[in-house]
Formats: structure tokens, sequence, C-alpha cells
């Protein structure tokens, strides 16, 4: 039996040891990858996620927390192809130009991954020419867009706008999140969804992925 509780100790513990033997130890006993991933990671994760919402976690017990699920993550990673495991979906994820803040963005990159995503991350400051050549490239079904700044946030109705004026065949669903970044705003600026930490981000974009299917 996987139990969310125990990958949650694991994953709030200073080593990746920890993690990585409650993932080994899975896998000996015959569970699939894709329970420990669903049941145990992201089960663990997502406590992770609630404690952060009520503000019980900090910013520094998530980043260790992510960086241990990532370690559990790579373990499965080999395994998924094996069982069928298919991708729910392909995700660009950036910063938007003039912001070099990434560690909520990276936070999404990790979960989404995690979660069954397909991410490719542009990384910080990407200005909007560099987000409509990826889209056109990889043909994502979600855009993610970040920013730590109030002075950036405009940007991201730019990029929007952007996308919905491009002459691409299917345009991705555009999510929002960040610091200063509101439901609110996320709605004043057309994005499709808004997330308010990395959790809420994968689930929007499951969400707006089950109401395309």
């Amino acid at each position: 039996m996987l139990k969310p509780e125990d990958f949650y100790q694991a994953l709030r513990d200073a080593e990746v040891a920890p993690i990585e033997g409650l993932v080994k130890k899975a896998l000996a006993e015959g569970h699939p990858a894709a329970d420990i991933l669903n049941l145990g990671l992201i089960g663990g994760m997502s406590i992770i996620g609630k404690e952060f919402k009520a503000r019980d976690l900090w910013v520094p017990d998530v980043l260790l927390a992510a960086r241990n699920m990532k370690q559990g993550v790579e373990i499965l990673r080999p395994l998924f192809s094996r069982e069928g495991q298919k991708s729910k979906g392909r995700i660009i994820l950036g910063t938007v130009k003039g912001d070099i803040h990434d560690i909520g963005k990276n936070l999404v990159s990790i979960m989404m991954s995690g979660s069954g995503f397909e991410v490719i991350d542009l990384g910080i400051d990407i200005p909007l020419e560099k987000f409509l050549a990826a889209i056109e490239e990889h043909k994502p079904q979600v855009l993610g867009l970040s920013a730590l700044l109030t002075t950036t946030m405009l940007e991201m109705k730019k990029v929007i706008e952007a996308v919905r004026k491009s002459p691409l065949s299917e345009k991705p669903y555009v999510i929002v999140g960040g610091a200063p970044v509101t439901e609110a705003f996320a709605r004043e600026i057309g994005a499709d969804g808004y997330g308010a930490d990395a959790v809420a981000a994968v689930e929007i974009a499951s969400k707006l992925l089950e109401s395309r299917a």
C-alpha cells in the first residue's frame, strides 16, 4: 500500500537517500511506476502544497521537496515508456521579458514534469518573439508565463495578445503565475488560467486539457 504520508516525510528530508530508497522499495514490491508517481510522489507533494498554501511551510521547504521529487521521478522515468505511460501534454514555460526570477517557474517545471507533462523550459527574460517561435516549433497544448515583478506583469498581456493574433492553427491555452499575479489580473489580460502556486498550476493545466479532450 502506497501512502502519500510516507513520501511526504521523505520529500521533507534534507537528504535525497530516503526518497530514492522509498521509490526503489516500492518498485521492488511490484508497484507500477505510474502508481508510485501519482499516489506516492505527487500525493506527498500535494500535502506539501497544502501546507505551503496554509503558510505552514516556506519556499526553502518546497524547493527541498521539489529537489527530492525530481530525484524520485528520474528513477521512474525510464520505466514509463516500458509501461506505455503517455504524456499528458506538452507545455512551454518561461519567465517574461525583463524578469530574471525563476524559482517559481522551476517549481512549476518540476511539478509538471513529475505529473506527466512534457516540459519545454525556455528560461528567463524571454521576449514574445521567442515564445511565438517556440510555440510554432513545439506545438504545445499549454503555455505557462511567469513574472515576479509588477513592472513585467504587463508583458504577459503582450504575449497573450500576440499568441491570440498569431496565424497558428492550434493555439495553446495560456496560464500565468507569479507572486504579484492574481486571478483577477489573469482574467483581465485574457489568460485561460491562473496558478497561485506550482500545485495549482498543474491542476489548472490538467483541467484545461481535460476540457479539450
